[in-house]
């Protein structure tokens, strides 16, 4: 029985061992799944700054050609709207 004994704790240590492995290794795979997710985070948002530093500079470069643009947006997205309630009420109605 005394070599029973011996083998247990033995076991027990090198459960505690790979247990202690996997630890680590899955704190070191959040730690970098953090820090990649911090990363792609900061490069949207430099990228986001960029486009509306672009869009400003457009704008002061040709504030006429911005306010058509605008213009015509706004009557596309008007227009569609229109269309899409004219659609869903002819859809009701039937």
């Amino acid at each position: 029985m005394p070599a029973l004994e011996m083998e247990k704790p033995a076991r027990m240590d090198e459960v505690l061992n790979e247990v202690s492995k996997i630890t680590t290794a899955v704190t070191e795979a959040l730690e970098d799944g953090v820090h990649s997710a911090l990363r792609t985070v900061n490069q949207g948002r430099y990228a986001a700054e960029e486009a509306i530093d672009d869009a400003r500079h457009a704008v002061k470069k040709n504030p006429f050609g911005a306010l058509a643009i605008v213009l015509v947006a706004g009557a596309l997205i008007g227009g569609l709207g229109t269309w899409m309630i004219a659609r869903r009420r002819k859809h009701v109605e039937c």
